[in-house]
């Protein structure tokens, strides 16, 4: 017994130096360096995992440039008469959703309808002239190609008729000339029996029958000259005749020309039809314009026309938002820093601040110029102290079509746009 109390504690069996479970181990034995590794391995496989959580964050967020700068934008279109006139109702009121093409206001039209009944008499008035004007034309040709032909005929009839008085005259001449031969034959013979009758030389009836004759052949001359005068007058008659038909002939001549007049008279006829034909389209188009529609879907605001007002034409009478996604965008103010690798058509997410949700788009286009150019009074950095400033530049973000199918967005409202750049 005292054997086995007195061994020492190296010599007693491993099972009897196992320490109880929880309390570890004896230093420097396998178990510890097994921990050991085990702990080192845990850690560095712990800060790999952090190391790649911390790079995936940052790749994460590098990827994205957000501001909280940023607004939603759209047209706005003012709502005008086109033409002068007095206010009769009003279909609208503010903040009212209108369809395109809804009656907004209603102008009293019956001036109108007088102004397009005038110009539909104008219209009918020179219509009847310009045709008119069409017919005489061919009228008027067709009489050109007769006189003319009418003219030189008489100028030819009246060539052959001063011919034929010139042929006439000349005859006349030569009978007068026999007719002065025989009567100065009948001259001598009755000078010539005149002595030899009064000394009974020859019978006194000779004598009587040469006066006679002398008698007769005066009688002829004086016919002769008679004929004479009366051929010189038919030729001069003829030759009044022609010069007669040579001026109608010359001014038949000229009817080209009137067929020209006529029918630059039948163009300024036709031009009046037209000019009448556009007085009444733009009178037409003035009694359309007395009912003023939406142009585009939207909401009314900013009311401003009454019934029993007189209006003119560009005095705005109220405008219209259009509130589809195709007609708004989000305008982000964004820093000059943040737009190194910000291009057109990348993808956007867009928190809306009012309803608390996101919408798709993707940026459209970049601003040429900072906001600060488009102010009213732009800073002048070459006066003064000299501090530089961040510099916002607008990008225009649009949204993907069929985001907002119940049309809640609106102009003005706030939003943050994130932007991948990566």
């Amino acid at each position: 017994m005292s054997t086995t109390s007195t061994q020492t504690p190296a010599a007693r069996k491993p099972e009897e130096a196992k320490v109880p479970v929880g309390f570890g181990t004896r230093p420097g034995g396998p178990s510890t360096l097994r921990t050991k590794w085990r702990l080192r391995i845990l850690i560095a496989l712990g800060a790999i995992a952090l190391l790649v959580i911390l790079v995936l964050l940052y790749l994460h967020f590098t990827a994205w440039e957000s501001t909280d700068d940023a607004q939603i934008d759209g047209y706005i279109y003012p709502i005008s008469s086109r033409v002068a006139g007095y206010v009769v109702r009003v279909a609208v009121d503010d903040n009212q959703r209108v369809e395109a093409g809804t009656v907004l206001a209603q102008l009293d039209p019956k001036d109108f309808q007088v102004a397009v009944a005038n110009a539909k008499a104008t219209l009918a008035n020179d219509q009847a002239s310009a045709a008119v004007q069409q017919t005489s034309v061919p009228i008027t040709s067709v009489n050109t190609s007769t006189q003319l032909s009418t003219a030189q005929a008489d100028v030819d009839n009246a060539n052959a008729g001063l011919v034929a008085a010139q042929k006439s005259f000349d005859a006349s001449q030569a009978s007068l000339q026999q007719a002065e031969a025989n009567d100065l034959k009948a001259q001598d013979d009755v000078n010539r029996y005149k002595p030899l009758a009064a000394k009974d030389e020859i019978p006194q009836q000779i004598y009587t029958q040469a006066v006679d004759s002398q008698k007769a052949t005066a009688a002829a001359v004086d016919a002769a000259r008679a004929s004479a005068a009366g051929a010189e007058q038919e030729v001069t008659e003829a030759r009044a005749r022609i010069a007669q038909a040579q001026a109608a002939l010359q001014y038949a001549q000229t009817q080209p020309q009137q067929i020209s007049v006529q029918r630059s008279r039948a163009h300024a006829a036709e031009a009046e039809t037209e000019r009448a034909t556009a007085v009444l389209q733009q009178a037409q188009l003035n009694l359309q314009y007395t009912t003023i529609v939406a142009p585009v879907t939207g909401i009314v605001g900013q009311r401003s026309v009454q019934p029993g007002q007189n209006v003119v034409p560009g005095q705005q009478l109220m405008t219209i938002v259009p509130l589809d996604t195709q007609n708004i965008w989000v305008t982000a103010n964004f820093k000059e820093t943040q737009l190194t690798r910000m291009r057109p058509g990348q993808y956007a997410r867009i928190y809306v601040d009012t309803y608390g949700r996101k919408y798709d788009g993707h940026v459209l286009n970049i601003a040429g110029a900072s906001g600060a150019r488009y102010s009213i009074l732009p800073p002048e950095n070459a006066t003064g102290n000299y501090v530089k400033v961040v510099q916002r530049i607008p990008v225009k973000i649009v949204f993907e079509n069929g985001q907002d199918p119940q049309h809640l967005l609106r102009p003005g409202m706030s939003v943050e746009p994130n932007v991948r750049v990566k």
